[in-house]
């Protein structure tokens, strides 16, 4: 297959540079479930921006600078906050419908570390209302093919075409699984997007669906783009705790704790309690529940450690149960089913794995280390996020990083500096020399229960020692396992058939390996990165960790 503009995944980023690509050449999006299966259609709180007189673009650039801890990168911050407005309007044009106040004006609220109240939202379900207005508007476009539970392996490059050649290393498109015919299609692209999202079911509990298993991370890698900040994955300090939560929901069989409990409900005035009652987050920061995520998820975190509980508690019951109702309808709904009414009970709530600061390295253009090949959203590490991610800020950061790579995809079409064996590929020839992955291996026997052994204990072992609190004994111990564990998925994976599930072992592992390669690198604790070897931020640690 050959297209234009190839785009992997399809969260709002992706769609939102497909829209616009698809104005100047051919588009394919290419998705391992349906199209709006996605990070982004599960997003609850909203999606941050200075769109009231009363706020100031500069006091959202500090508070971003301030929750990221010395590592963001201000040139970045600016870039992306002063350009926040503008995407505001565009996703607006798109049709997306953001809650509005009795006088028609954008609904804005407060999150953790936000000095005022800047984020909008759709109630409490901004992404899916993102998600279905951007793919509304991609069904109107006759220059996008959408291809549904189709499986990127890895990335097709020059090098892997000629290991020997002097060119700079170059994108040429993707092979893909049709998860439906078992059988493996190699898409020749000029430009190719990763727009895969985050990793976070590398971790046992997380907010993230099962589909966030790190796939653009790991295939970039493997390619030879640099990856940076991996061991700063932001934990959500109020996820749903209840056993209840069946696997197929997220949850796991020791026991769910999953389901994503927005921020906003703290900005509404939500409590965070111990099973006692009593109130400890002014222990923690002068801001208390509104304090940043990385200190909200260690406070709870050490409150469970100190009490031996499963959970604290987040109560909103002093608030008006229509207000609750009205401002929280699906996470209201969706507590019920596991028999908590939130008008008139806390909600047992704990950490969970949910957003990755790190990712792909990328420039102010969303250009990688491999020309052609672009990333933007949650795969991405552009500098935006340092050492914890300003809440709301992710969202902001896709959307205009995806209009940023498309204005410079759109650059590099023009100039033609296609090389010569993607010129071959661009014009329908199959690339010489490449294997057919894994169309024609031996089935494996026993595969099913060899993925789910190993799957578990990745992600048992990503939890337990490479988690909230981290030393360097348990990183140790968790980089000896992974070493054993990819030397048998590699096997596996090279020598027979490839499935959908083998191919998320595969990611998730490199993407584990990934995080504690980084986390041994930085001798230091600095925002989500908490070391007990090494207490104390140091100046010499003020920088990336890029492998």
């Amino acid at each position: 297959m050959q297209t234009d503009f190839l785009v992997i995944g399809s969260g709002i980023a992706g769609l939102a540079y497909a829209l616009q690509a698809a104005q100047h050449g051919t588009v394919t999006i290419v998705t391992k479930k349906t199209r709006a299966e996605s990070n982004t259609n599960y997003a609850q709180g909203g999606i941050a921006a200075v769109i009231s007189s009363t706020d100031s673009t500069e006091s959202h650039i500090q508070d971003t600078l301030q929750t990221g801890y010395g590592l963001c990168h201000e040139d970045v911050v600016r870039l992306i906050i002063t350009q926040g407005p503008k995407e505001i309007q565009r996703l607006v044009d798109w049709g997306v419908r953001f809650s509005k106040t009795e006088s028609n004006q954008f609904d804005l609220t407060r999150e953790g570390g936000h000095s005022t109240g800047r984020v909008l939202h759709s109630r409490d379900a901004t992404g899916a209302e993102i998600e279905r207005a951007l793919i509304e508007a991609i069904r109107k476009e006759k220059n996008i093919q959408v291809l549904e539970h189709h499986f990127a392996i890895d990335l097709v490059t020059n090098k892997k075409i000629d290991p020997q050649s002097r060119e700079k290393p170059r994108c040429l498109g993707t092979y893909v699984l049709d998860q439906k015919s078992g059988q493996v299609v190699t898409i020749a692209s000029k430009i190719t997007l990763l727009a895969t999202g985050g990793a976070g079911k590398v971790y046992l509990y997380t907010s993230n669906p099962d589909i966030a298993t790190g796939d653009g991370m790991a295939m970039a890698y493997r390619a030879g783009a640099r990856m940076a900040n991996m061991e700063f994955v932001q934990f959500h300090p109020t996820c749903l705790y209840n056993p209840k939560i069946a696997p197929a929901e997220g949850g796991s069989a020791s026991g769910g704790k999953s389901f994503l409990i927005t921020e906003a409900l703290r900005g509404e005035g939500g409590i965070l309690r111990l099973k006692n009652g009593n109130t400890f987050m002014e222990k923690y920061h002068p801001m208390k529940e509104l304090a940043p995520r990385d200190v909200v998820a260690r406070a709870i975190d050490t409150e469970l450690k100190k009490s031996g509980d499963d959970f604290v508690l987040l109560d909103l019951t002093h608030k008006q149960a229509s207000l609750i109702k009205e401002r929280f309808p699906m996470i209201y709904e969706r507590c019920l089913r596991y028999g908590i009414d939130m008008t008139t009970q806390p909600i047992p709530v704990v950490p969970a794995a949910h957003y990755f600061c790190g990712g792909v390295v990328t420039n102010l253009k969303g250009q990688t280390d491999i020309q052609g090949l672009y990333a933007a959203g949650e795969v991405s590490c552009t500098g935006l996020h340092g050492a914890n991610r300003l809440a709301s800020n992710s969202l902001l950061e896709a959307v205009v990083f995806s209009n940023l790579a498309f204005q410079n995809s759109l650059e590099e079409l023009k100039a033609g500096n296609l090389s010569n064996q993607h010129q071959r590929c661009a014009e329908g020839e199959t690339p010489s020399g490449l294997p057919v992955e894994g169309a024609t291996r031996a089935p494996m026997i026993d595969e099913q229960v060899v993925i789910t052994q190993n799957w578990d204990e990745i992600r048992r072992t990503m939890w337990n020692y490479v988690g909230i609190v981290r030393s360097n004994k348990r990183l140790l111990r968790a980089r000896r396992r992974l070493d054993l564990l990819m030397e048998e998925i590699n096997q596996y994976y090279w020598n027979f058939k490839i499935s959908s599930d083998l191919l998320e072992l595969r990611n998730i592992a490199t993407v584990a390996d990934l995080i504690i390669q980084c986390a041994l690198l930085r001798k230091e604790s600095r925002g989500l990165h908490l070391n007990i070897d090494f207490p104390n931020t140091q100046e010499e640690f003020q920088r990336d960790t890029i492998i």
